[in-house]
């Protein structure tokens, strides 16, 4: 998830505190009152949390995901200054997992991630093969590269690149045309909705394949505002997959007037069944049967 604006969601904070209470055991000190002190100041001391671990400014998580055969180390340094970013959403997950199911071939392809967070659905496209360049404002960009060092070792002679790209400003500097633009949870800010369809207008081309995949939020101005009302006037979009328990949808999106890449030899062998926004649900496409 990309941060338009860094806030703290109640959820990252839980997971932080919990993250800073785990530790090793703490000495106890007596705490007494010294000369000077107002009465009662030494009590109120005694009762107050002394590990500074509570009061810093980023609690740094490692987790472990298992995909598409590979076990992805992924740090998530949770606080104010990375904000949404920090995490790693379900969004993210589904997106992954959906990649797995249906067993994406990356080979070859220019792969871009917008509004990276974590890197984790850009990592994983790297390791499948492709030649990724993962994305996000400037302040998350050390956390993805951590987390590609933890995912791919210095002799390694392929690994992503990291790139700032805030949308509506950066994206003159990117090539047009990647084969595959991936994003999750990158659509749940109204007001980064123009910039982010500027960025996929010029990033995308007549043989492009993004994959989108968001949690529905705010309404009928929300995330389905921007699938149903912005996009399609430039793209064809299609519905592969919701989960309602989580509402979060995963979309196929192809630039209106190019061929589509499926039956171009684009990525993947499997063919979707063509589906209309909002109709039933595609059965995805991945790489042939063998493979």
């Amino acid at each position: 998830m990309a941060a338009p604006s860094c806030h703290v969601g109640p959820g990252t904070r839980r997971e932080a505190a919990a993250a800073a209470t785990t530790g090793g055991e703490e000495e106890e000190e007596e705490e007494t009152e010294t000369e000077g002190e107002e009465p009662g100041v030494g009590a109120l001391r005694s009762v107050f949390p002394r590990d500074p671990a509570l009061f810093a400014d980023v609690f740094p998580v490692e987790r472990r995901y298992r995909l598409c055969g590979h076990v992805l180390r992924i740090a998530q340094h949770h606080g104010p200054r990375l904000g949404l970013a920090a995490s790693v959403w379900e969004a993210a997950l589904s997106l992954c997992r959906y990649l797995e199911e249906q067993r994406f071939d990356f080979r070859g392809r220019t792969v871009i991630e917008l509004g990276a967070g974590t890197g984790i659905v850009g990592i994983l496209a790297a390791l499948l093969g492709g030649d990724v360049t993962i994305t996000d404002q400037p302040a998350a960009l050390e956390q993805i590269r951590e987390n590609v060092r933890l995912n791919f070792p210095p002799s390694a002679t392929v690994r992503p690149q990291v790139r700032s790209l805030v949308w509506g400003r950066d994206e003159g500097s990117f090539p047009r045309e990647y084969e595959v633009i991936l994003g999750s949870d990158i659509v749940y800010h109204p007001p980064s909705f123009p910039p982010l369809l500027g960025t996929l207008r010029h990033l995308c081309g007549p043989r492009s394949l993004a994959l989108l995949c968001a949690k529905m939020r705010g309404g009928d101005g929300g995330s389905r505002h921007f699938f149903r009302r912005m996009l399609p006037p430039y793209f064809r979009v299609q519905l592969l997959r919701r989960e309602p328990e989580e509402e979060i949808e995963i979309y196929r999106v192809t630039c209106r007037g190019g061929g589509d890449p499926l039956e171009e030899g684009g990525v993947g062998g499997a063919h979707p069944v063509s589906v209309s926004l909002g109709e039933g649900l595609s059965p995805g496409w991945g790489c042939p049967e063998g493979d």
